[in-house]
């Protein structure tokens, strides 16, 4: 029976990319891989890891208009496309067919005869929206097919047009639009804006006015109303207030928008604002933690809304009557990802994921009860056997306390443990307690410890602490770093002297920075999409993104910022970077271009260091194809054995 296993992992390997040399047995990148400097990886390590490498997960997407139905994205190829599924632990029927991912859907809110879903090209993020019929099973682009970033749709009340953002005009501003998606060729442009943080939010009753939500910041952004027939916007909220707007949504008779944002309050609270007077009356100023998400019902008589309470989500269901609320129990813990109640206001869908269970669908029921939808597989892992993350605490070198979520090994590894660091991405973003996938390998069969640190930049602990790394600030956050190496040592059962440091985007900036800043401290890194150069990469960037990231990172423009970015850069100070490094981008990327990449490689490699790096010609930021991630994962691992793990290694 085991050959017999080993037999059909190898077979399931020659028919994807990365193949698999039988000659040889080596796994060999697939044609749109360049891999430099990584060694040949035996086919035995896929074997090894298979299981790990083979979990589901499945999202909500839409409910059927009429039917108690949903779509939902989940994987059973190599990306995640849009299914079916019509009842409770129904079969997840599969609709799309594409080679790359797709993002999202929405159907058509009157009789469901279609839906729009967004898909780009190669990672680029350049995403076309597509109607797909759902009689004819046809396909048709509805965007301009180019080489412009088009939203989701935002349907009317009658459900026969979308709004949405685009960038098509210039490629660098943000427009909204209006579309009768049945007739493509007839859409208009509803507005020219300034920038590229613009988005529809909700629409008026009478379909008339657009709520716009213009994003300048992560702790600054205005709500405007947009007339849909002139085009003309007045201000909802104070555009000189430095406040954190996040969604909007009317009360069914238009008298009242529900919103969210962090006006007079360290976190993002749920208010009740009333467009006439702009008064605003805030109903969970009692909650000390954001209000992330939240969906009113189509009557206007209960809201659902999530909170982030220190990384774990919270569900309550508010009475819009009393304005009293109850946290919904049943939901298991973990990572909520949005709320959306079915038309008919009976039932509210939702996303949940935690450590020992990846991401699944649940439905809150009339009368309270919460029912999942959907079962994920997981490759064959045991669940209970997964490591579960506590919440741990440091003080850095200024004072200032910074937690993060740490897996430490599993159960049977004795003795202080090899550490990873993994950095989140952002700065604008948090490390929650999310289903870990391939990184569960690393705590149950290497013994690998695994910590991921919230420093300062981060969301999630209040307006104040997300700009302590801003402009001048930057290296800051890289200090916290150093106060985790120094609380790392200071543990019986962590390995200071064997720490891996890792991160995508921002956190791979931050991987870069710790590399020369920590270099005698640390035994390699691994850099995922990372910035090496924040004058170059401002430079290079989308123009979409460059004025939204000048005010987190600071103009380049500007001569003592030009000249703070230089002094900073990892690129300048590659140098000082003597432990191996690994490198890992996709050809396509918008945000961090390739150009990052490949500069630091080029001057990594003058030291006589050993640089490992991969390059995907049909990813953008991050891999998002199996077979892509696959391979980035064997490797990744023979470099952790290589340089983390080996006694021997420099």
């Amino acid at each position: 029976m085991l050959r017999i296993d080993r037999l059909a992992v190898v077979l399931c390997l020659l028919q994807l990319m990365p193949s698999v040399s039988a000659q040889n047995a080596q796994i060999r990148p697939g044609e749109n891989l360049v891999a430099e400097g990584i060694p040949e990886i035996p086919a035995a390590v896929a074997e090894k890891v298979q299981r790990y490498t083979e979990s589901r997960s499945a999202s909500f997407a839409a409910w059927h208009p009429q039917r108690r139905e949903m779509l939902i994205s989940t994987r059973f190829g190599n990306t995640p496309q849009i299914h079916e599924v019509r009842q409770p632990g129904g079969a997840r029927r599969q609709i799309t067919f594409y080679a790359e991912p797709i993002s999202g859907a929405s159907w058509e809110p009157r009789e469901g005869r279609f839906f729009v879903f967004s898909r780009d090209a190669g990672g680029n993020e350049f995403s076309q929206l597509y109607r797909r019929d759902t009689g004819s099973g046809e396909t048709v682009l509805l965007t301009d097919g180019g080489r412009s970033q088009n939203s989701g749709p935002l349907w009317n009340h009658a459900g026969t047009h979308f709004a949405w953002a685009t960038t098509r005009r210039n490629g660098a501003d943000r427009d909204l639009w209006l579309m009768d998606p049945l007739h493509p060729e007839q859409a208009r442009s509803i507005v020219e804006l300034p920038g590229g943080g613009w988005s529809a939010v909700d629409w008026s009753p009478d379909d008339r006015t657009l709520v716009a939500r213009q994003y300048l910041s992560v702790n600054h952004s205005v709500l405007w109303l947009i007339d849909v027939a002139t085009g003309q916007r007045t201000a909802l909220t104070d555009a000189a207030e430095q406040v954190a707007w996040g969604s909007a949504e009317y009360t069914p008779d238009g008298s009242a928008l529900y919103v969210t944002g962090d006006q007079g309050s360290e976190f993002r609270r749920l208010g009740r604002l009333r467009p006439e007077t702009r008064e605003i009356q805030w109903l969970t100023s009692e909650i000390p933690w954001d209000v992330e998400s939240f969906d009113l019902s189509p009557d206007g008589r209960q809201l659902l809304f999530e909170t982030n309470e220190a990384g774990i989500s919270k569900l309550r269901l508010l009475q819009t009557e009393s304005g009293e609320f109850r946290e919904v129990v049943g939901v298991p813990a973990g990572v909520i990802g949005g709320v959306e109640w079915h038309r008919d206001g009976s039932a509210a869908a939702f996303s949940v994921s935690s450590a020992r269970a990846t991401s699944d669908v649940y439905v809150l029921e009339a009368g309270g009860r919460i029912e999942r939808w959907t079962e994920s597989e997981l490759g064959g892992l045991n669940a209970d056997l997964l490591v579960e993350p506590e919440l741990v605490r440091w003080t850095s070198f200024d004072g200032l306390e910074i937690s993060g979520f740490l897996y430490r090994a599993a159960a049977g590894f004795s003795g202080r443990r090899p550490v990873i660091i993994n950095i989140h991405g952002g700065p604008e973003g948090q490390s929650r307690p999310i289903f870990q996938a391939r990184n569960n390998y690393y705590m149950n069969e290497l013994g690998v410890a695994m910590i991921y640190p919230n420093v300062r930049g981060s969301t999630g602990y209040g307006k104040t602490f997300v700009a302590l790394d801003n402009g001048l600030r930057r290296e800051d956050s890289v200090r916290d770093i150093g106060a985790l190496l120094d609380w790392i040592a200071t543990q019986p059962d962590l390995d200071p002297e064997r720490v891996m440091v890792t991160g995508g985007s921002y956190g791979g900036y931050m991987t870069l920075a710790c590399a020369f800043h920590y270099n005698d401290r640390i035994r390699c890194a691994l850099d995922v999409v990372g910035i090496s150069h924040f004058g170059t990469f401002l430079k290079n960037t989308e123009s979409y993104r460059r004025d939204l990231r000048r005010v987190e990172y600071g103009d380049e423009r500007d001569p003592r910022l030009a000249s703070f970015f230089e002094e900073m850069a990892p690129l300048n100070n590659a140098g000082r970077i003597r432990k191996p490094l690994f490198v890992v981008q996709g050809a396509n990327d918008p945000r961090v271009p390739l150009s990052e990449a490949e500069q630091i490689v080029a001057r990594v490699r003058q030291n006589g260091t050993p640089v490992w790096y991969l390059m995907a010609k049909d990813e953008g930021h991050g891999f998002r194809k199996k077979n892509n991630a696959d391979f980035q994962f064997y490797a990744t691992l023979q470099f952790v054995q290589q340089y983390l793990l080996d006694a021997s290694a420099p």
